[in-house]
């Protein structure tokens, strides 16, 4: 159940449009619902922010469908990923508004072609996807298609490995614009620690089971990848773009709400630092301490009086010194 929904029918209920019986009714799969062999966490957007995603692997046509079916009821959009060909044209005829990448072998379903709420129409967050290579781009695409379901904008920099390294560092300003970065590379999987060498931006590093013998079907390129010197990487298993489009885009969105929050309360109080405020700490000396603001007479304290402490203090120095001198 999405949140907005729960709001609404909690308003409904406080102006009086809706009875305690009828909220009842509506909310009477809320936390879950077991379909046959399926239990549907209808309550997973409300704690992580978005609803539970279909992993079609090992599941029958009809299983499948009996969940989409139930997700969509709840007004829930539905990401269905490693969907085979038949599974999606079944749902491309069953469910209107949906949509499928066949390269990323995902199908996702909008909530509102089926009565549930819009999507915003504002992205959440720019994530930027590199590859390493062109046969890399079947799980780079699961996480572009994951990262644009949960309403992130996508980019894509495809093969530019570091066998012409040159390709990757010509994408530099894009690397600083981007929120977050899914960098997916087969063989040795050199290619996230480059990107993370090059961007203050963290990277999200997917292994792929690309290569030759060596490779151990992906486990070379994933033990390179968590071997990274780069600061900033974090690998996901192999193949697995879901998971990296999925936590990209938990960033992206983050840092999206917090600037949509900013410029909703421009006059909001930044965040406190070890007790210290954001713009104090900024303002301190480079490689300052802690507690480099906080010696005596520094100017912390808050209101006016705090602000003239210093200068107050230079006037007693002032007037001591005349004193020592004869003057008045």
């Amino acid at each position: 159940m999405q949140t907005e929904r729960l709001r609404e029918i909690l308003a409904r209920v406080k102006r009086g449009g809706l009875g305690v019986e009828g909220a009842l009714s509506l909310l009477r799969h809320l936390p879950f619902e077991t379909v046959e062999e399926s239990t549907i966490d209808h309550h997973r957007s409300l704690r992580c922010g978005y609803p539970e995603v279909v992993f079609c692997g090992g599941k029958t046509e009809r299983q499948i469908v009996n969940i989409v079916e139930k997700m969509l009821d709840e007004g829930e959009p539905v990401l269905a990923t490693r969907v085979d060909p038949r599974v999606a044209e079944t749902l491309l005829k069953k469910f209107r508004g949906a949509r499928h990448n066949a390269v990323g072998r995902v199908v996702f379903i909008r909530a509102s072609a089926h009565g549930g709420r819009k999507s915003p129409t504002e992205a959440d967050g720019l994530v930027l996807v590199v590859t390493a290579g062109t046969s890399d781009v079947p799980v780079a695409e699961e996480a572009c298609a994951t990262a644009e379901a949960m309403g992130c904008k996508v980019e894509r920099v495809f093969d530019v490995g570091v066998a012409g390294i040159h390709r990757v560092i010509s994408h530099r300003q894009r690397l600083w614009e981007a929120d977050a970065i899914v960098a997916v590379a087969g063989m040795e999987g050199a290619l996230p620690g480059v990107v993370a060498g090059l961007t203050d931006r963290p990277v999200v590093a997917v292994p792929t089971s690309v290569g030759y013998g060596a490779s151990f079907g992906g486990v070379a390129a994933l033990l390179g990848m968590l071997n990274s010197c780069a600061s900033g990487v974090t690998v996901v298993n192999i193949d697995n773009g879901f998971g990296a489009g999925y936590a990209a885009a938990l960033i992206a969105r983050g840092k999206a709400l917090e600037l949509r929050k900013a410029a909703v309360e421009p006059g909001r109080r930044p965040r406190r630092v070890s007790g210290v405020r954001r713009g104090a700490a900024a303002r301190r000396a480079p490689n300052a301490g802690p507690g480099a603001n906080l010696r005596p007479g520094a100017n912390v304290g808050r209101g006016r009086k705090a602000r003239r402490g210093p200068s107050v203090g230079r006037a007693d120095e002032r007037a001591h010194g005349n004193r020592r001198e004869g003057k008045a």
